[in-house]
């Protein structure tokens, strides 16, 4: 007897249904539609206006953006997340100088505290990477507890080697933490419209900014009742509550689509006689440095920016505490008002990577961040340069006389556009990382960047520091130059390194 193929059903009136499996099967195989499997298989449900229901009357969710309910709601838990860990770092960021000063520590080993936990960081950076490639969710949970427990660990040292183990237990913490943000963040801006990704990483930015802001004026008012070791535990209590958080978050890694599997079998298959090891392989940082014009811009790129952050940690602080009126107190209030001015280039970063590529928006923004860095010594020394006129001493006296004079109101300018530009090269430079790794292995190689901004943070603040103590008494702020000539060498050369082909395609 003749049976039809089981691509074919019969019905009891012998009419015949073409089955959906196989079509489903070859075209999940289909390129072009692999996107559109993706997102049917993240969400629960077929996008529908909010009045349309289900057969049975219940409301099913509905789509916000073009972007899945199952992708919203775990990024906008993520980035509460962020706003209150940032809102402790921010309670530290101002203190830390002054709390090593202290405990009677020299400048040297103040310099020695700073890039300790870099040094954690760039140790572990590819065990944690490839720890958080296989579960983002744990990776994060153990790295937030290791912060949690480091800044109780500094508010109790007393001493050099306990203090120094203490930041180093912070960098370990970070690393995985930070490993399995940048890895679940990649998820969820794979999983949304293509337009939305720049936009994303900019609220993500922008969340930190805002509790940087709002953490450094409350962090000096603990700081102020409860003494200096006070701030710190400001962080162990916000890692306490992202921990509560992080575990409502989903596991990423392991909701994948079938059509990213079947890529992920076909790209192996291809790729056997090449490379023994499939997708691991492509992700490995010394073949993608020298594979890879793009990722050697990027780490170049990154490394420079972790000059300009040095500069805001080690640097900005005391000069600020030397010419704003006010001391310590306005230094605290400038470090907050850069990180509100990272709500206007975190927007306009993300914005500019939507509509002129990740790129340009990425090494605009740099160059802007490091030209004015390198205006700082001329800002300081303005009134010195100029000559003195009866407006410009009506100005002087009316407006600029809160802030010192002409000199130091140009200082507060210049910090405040190096924050903007900051925080618009933030999303740029990831979303470009994201949109070059290798698929199954997002974490690993996004954390070639950050490997390389670590180990140079080891030794940026010894170079500022060296810069400072040697010129900084003739030429003020000559190691926020430095910083940003650093910044401007890494934003050319992301300029001018050509691009590579994308690997995910």
């Amino acid at each position: 007897m003749y049976r039809l193929p089981q691509r074919y059903q019969t019905h009891k009136d012998g009419s015949r249904l073409y089955s959906l499996k196989q079509d489903s099967d070859e075209t999940s195989k289909t390129p072009q539609r692999q996107k559109k499997y993706n997102a049917d298989n993240i969400s629960s449900s077929t996008v529908r206006s909010t009045t349309q229901t289900d057969a049975i009357g219940k409301f099913e969710p509905t789509e916000t953006f073009s972007i899945p309910p199952s992708t919203l709601r775990p990024f906008l838990l993520l980035l509460l997340s962020q706003f209150i860990l940032f809102l402790g770092v921010g309670a530290v960021i101002p203190i830390i100088p002054i709390y090593s000063q202290s405990i009677g520590l020299s400048s040297t080993s103040n310099g020695i505290v700073i890039s300790a936990p870099a040094v954690a960081l760039l140790i572990t950076s590819r065990l944690s990477a490839e720890y958080a490639d296989r579960a983002r969710k744990p990776a994060m949970l153990l790295g937030m507890s290791a912060i949690g427990l480091s800044d109780v660990g500094t508010a109790m040292a007393s001493s050099l080697p306990a203090l120094v183990a203490a930041r180093l237990g912070l960098g370990l913490g970070r690393g995985f933490a930070e490993a399995g943000e940048r890895g679940m963040l990649t998820d969820l801006a794979n999983r949304a419209p293509g337009d939305w990704r720049g936009r994303g990483l900019a609220l993500q930015q922008a969340c930190v900014a805002v509790g940087i802001a709002c953490g450094a004026p409350l962090g000096g008012a603990v700081v102020d009742r409860f003494g200096v070791r006070s701030g710190f535990l400001c962080v162990s209590a916000a890692a306490g509550v992202c921990l509560g958080l992080y575990a409502l978050l989903p596991e990423t890694v392991g909701r994948r689509s079938d059509a990213d599997e079947h890529e992920d079998k076909d790209q192996s298959i291809d790729t056997t006689n090449d490379d023994a090891n499939g997708v691991d392989d492509k992700a490995d940082w010394i073949r993608l440095l020298t594979t890879s014009s793009t990722w050697r811009a990027l780490a170049v790129c990154q490394c420079g920016s972790s000059f300009g952050y040095a500069c805001k940690i080690a640097i900005i602080p005391i000069l600020a505490a030397n010419y704003l009126p006010g001391g310590i107190t306005s230094s605290g209030f400038l470090l907050s008002a850069a990180g509100l001015a990272g709500l206007i280039g975190a927007p306009l970063g993300g914005y500019v990577t939507d509509q002129l590529g990740s790129r340009f928006a990425a090494s605009s923004a740099g160059l802007l961040s490091g030209i004015s860095l390198v205006l700082i010594p001329f800002g300081l020394t303005l009134l010195d340069n100029i000559k003195s006129t009866p407006l410009l001493d009506t100005v002087q006296f009316t407006v600029l006389n809160d802030l010192g004079g002409p000199g130091p109101a140009s200082f507060v300018v210049l910090v405040l556009l190096w924050s903007i530009g900051a925080s618009a090269q933030g999303p740029a430079l990831i979303a470009l990382a994201q949109q070059q790794a290798p698929v199954g292995r997002e974490a690993t190689a996004l954390g070639l960047p950050r490997a390389a901004g670590d180990a140079t943070y080891i030794i940026a603040p010894l170079i500022l520091g060296y810069a400072s103590d040697v010129a900084g008494s003739s030429i003020p702020g000559v190691a926020c130059a430095v910083a940003g000539s650093a910044m401007c060498l890494g934003s050319l050369v992301l300029i001018f390194f050509p691009s590579s082909p994308i690997a995910r395609q």
